[in-house]
């Protein structure tokens, strides 16, 4: 469960792109200390965000060797509205396939389509659940 307060004026923005952004930025780091930020879809789902990566990419191996990540939107034209979230990312071992999960296959129908794929061939391709819980949200 999160610890971010969701009722405050950050909190509320944060939720609300949490729930409708197609788009966010996350942040891990290398094994050298390296930050590497990478755009990323994902679902806002039962209190933790979900990410589906293809198994073998840096940000999977960040992760495996340390779980402590950020994930941020980008601000609007003036620098405003920033969102800023930190927590604790696992690898889901035996994760359902992105194609049962109805939500992220809607979110993402058109971004997969544009890249020529249907929602099973994006499932195999994108086999890696990544979660991530938030315990700490920075913003303003």
């Amino acid at each position: 469960m999160t610890d971010i307060n969701f009722s405050s004026e950050i909190g509320k923005r944060a939720l609300a792109r949490l729930e409708n952004e197609q788009v966010a930025w996350l942040t891990t780091v290398s094994a050298n200390g390296t930050p590497m930020p990478t755009p990323v879809w994902f679902l806002w789902h039962d209190n933790a965000v979900l990410i589906y990566s293809e198994p073998d990419t840096a940000k999977v191996k960040a992760i495996r060797s340390h779980g402590r990540v950020a994930l941020n939107f980008n601000s609007d034209e003036h620098g405003g509205n920033i969102a800023v979230i930190k927590g604790s990312a696992e690898l889901v071992a035996e994760p359902p396939l992105l194609s049962s999960i109805p939500e992220y296959v809607e979110k993402y129908r058109q971004g997969a389509e544009s890249l020529g794929m249907s929602a099973e061939q994006m499932a195999a391709q994108y086999s890696q659940q990544i979660r991530i819980v938030p315990d700490r949200l920075t913003g303003f």
